[in-house]
């Protein structure tokens, strides 16, 4: 397994962090205020975000973490996500991996559980 970083997608370019491998956009959104156009990314993958509902309902409010953790990991395994959640862990298993979003809380988002569902042994995995 490779390494895997979280950061804000506004925080450093690739080279200015000096980490290699994939970049990968995972919110739902297209972060404001930063242009498509050269933006510091390899790949965006929306469909592996929290749904609109789930997101909704957690507001990023820290004391309902665990229960948005437990329904994210859930989601990974349904239609919806199941062909986006396949694809970061295939760039996962073969290259170092930075997740990228536009989220202020990184400790309480759905980047973190990607990040902890995509180090997590085999068997943990819904898909």
């Amino acid at each position: 397994m490779s390494e895997i970083i979280c950061r804000r997608i506004d925080e450093q370019t690739p080279s200015e962090d000096g980490e290699v491998g994939e970049r990968v956009l995972v919110d739902r959104v297209w972060p404001e205020g930063v242009r498509r156009q050269g933006a510091p990314l390899d790949e965006w993958l929306r469909e592996v975000a929290p749904s609109v509902e789930l997101q909704r309902w957690y507001g990023h409010h820290p004391q309902r973490f665990g229960e948005f953790r437990r329904r994210c990991l859930t989601e990974l395994g349904d239609q919806r996500h199941k062909y986006a959640a396949a694809r970061l862990r295939d760039l996962a298993q073969h290259r170092s991996l930075t997740l990228l979003t536009s989220t202020q809380d990184m400790d309480h988002s759905h980047t973190a559980v990607l990040a902890e569902w995509l180090t997590e042994p085999g068997s943990r995995w819904p898909i």
